[in-house]
């Protein structure tokens, strides 16, 4: 177990070496000149040259992402390009918004995976069985900005319980007011990923009912939904815990749209709001923390899978 962790661990960092470099030389050919776009249309070419040389882009592509790479490795992912905050307090400020989303949209398809999809395998062949089944392949499919404006139009407009945009200006400081503003979002994501995630619950479920110990303990008296539900569902869990980590960069990618479509103040719509920018340094270190983000749970998730699946360690 710890010569297969200590594997884990070299190949997420390798992973996160790999990642800092396509992100670095990806932003490099996008076309436009960040120091012109800082001077400004009438500035000399004096000038701009001074602004690119106080910059470092000046330098060749290795030293700029050796010289960048390093702070990183300190902690200090830089300042912006045309702010000249620190990007890691700009994140960390944007990220109380983002976090708490993702975390909510989470929880919204964890509960709605695991009890539909249990329940759409135990009656399949059933007519709510194959409804649920259908319906979840329908959410699945639905576009993420469509499925917030419905659920706007039915949440804020008709019904009036939940706001439509934005973000309480004190934000955490009012909870309730931040819990609100990120529950519409929160199921917007919530409930696509929890259709996705419901199929494969569905998927394992069916394949619990064929194992040998199930059969075993409905032969022992148990009907087969009572052996499942004892003996089958820690192994649907197994199963499953792959899937839900996968899902993360799903709920990633959503959150960027989503923050967008609300008016929140996070990750997502702050990196939008860079790329258009052009500031370099700043997008750098918004993709690398999402980016190890995403590694970092996929190496939890190989390690949990490890610690309860016996016959990984066994077979090891």
């Amino acid at each position: 177990m710890i010569r297969y962790a200590l594997t884990r661990v070299a190949l997420l960092v390798l992973g996160l070496f790999v990642a800092s470099a396509l992100i670095f030389l990806t932003l490099r050919v996008l076309p436009g000149d960040v120091a012109q776009m800082i001077a400004g249309l009438n500035s000399t070419p004096a000038q701009v040259e001074a602004i690119r040389e106080r910059l470092g882009l000046n330098v060749p592509l290795p030293e700029q992402y050796f010289s960048w790479i390093g702070g990183v490795l300190t902690g200090d992912l830089g300042n912006s390009l045309l702010t000249g905050r620190p990007v890691a307090d700009e994140l960390l400020d944007k990220a109380k918004v983002t976090i708490p989303l993702g975390l909510m949209s989470m929880t919204v398809a964890i509960l709605i995976a695991f009890p539909f999809g249990v329940y759409s395998a135990m009656r399949r062949g059933r007519f709510d069985g194959t409804a649920i089944s259908v319906g979840a392949q329908a959410i699945a499919a639905v576009p993420v900005v469509w499925a917030g404006m419905m659920l706007v139009i039915l949440f804020a407009v008709w019904l009036g319980w939940l706001p439509a945009q934005g973000f309480p200006r004190a934000g955490w400081a009012e909870p309730w007011l931040a819990f609100r503003a990120l529950l519409l979002p929160a199921l917007t994501i919530g409930v696509i990923e929890g259709a996705m995630l419901m199929r494969f619950v569905r998927s394992a479920t069916l394949q619990a009912f064929g194992q040998d110990f199930v059969r075993t303990a409905a032969a022992k008296g148990l009907t087969k939904n009572q052996a499942l539900v004892r003996h089958g569902l820690p192994t649907v869990g197994l199963s499953v815990i792959t899937v839900l980590g996968l899902q993360v960069a799903g709920i990633i990618v959503g959150a960027v749209v989503i923050e967008q479509l609300f008016s929140l103040p996070g990750i997502g719509r702050m990196l939008v709001a860079d790329v258009g920018n052009r500031d370099l340094l700043k997008v750098q270190g918004e993709l690398l923390v999402l980016t190890g983000f995403v590694l970092i749970i996929g190496f939890i998730v190989d390690l949990i899978h490890r610690i309860l699946d016996p016959r990984q360690r066994e077979a090891e």
